[in-house]
């Protein structure tokens, strides 16, 4: 299942608070596309994903990929 985060023009901390909000309850296996164009994005997904063991699957311009895991 795919679902899209639009967090464009939304300032850090908020396209990693709406990706978490996104993420409660997904099953694993979910991916969820992060469209956010604020540059502090491409640090703090990634560590989003380490810290709760998420995989950060790609980054590619203004879009970044995440897949849940268990």
């Amino acid at each position: 299942m795919n679902h899209v985060v639009d967090a464009r023009g939304k300032r850090c901390p908020l396209p990693v608070i709406m990706l978490a909000k996104l993420a409660a309850g997904q099953p694993p296996g979910t991916r969820i596309e992060v469209l956010a164009d604020d540059p502090a994005a491409a640090v703090d997904i990634p560590a989003w994903c380490r810290m709760r063991g998420h995989t950060f699957v790609s980054a590619a311009g203004d879009t970044y990929t995440v897949e849940l895991t268990g």
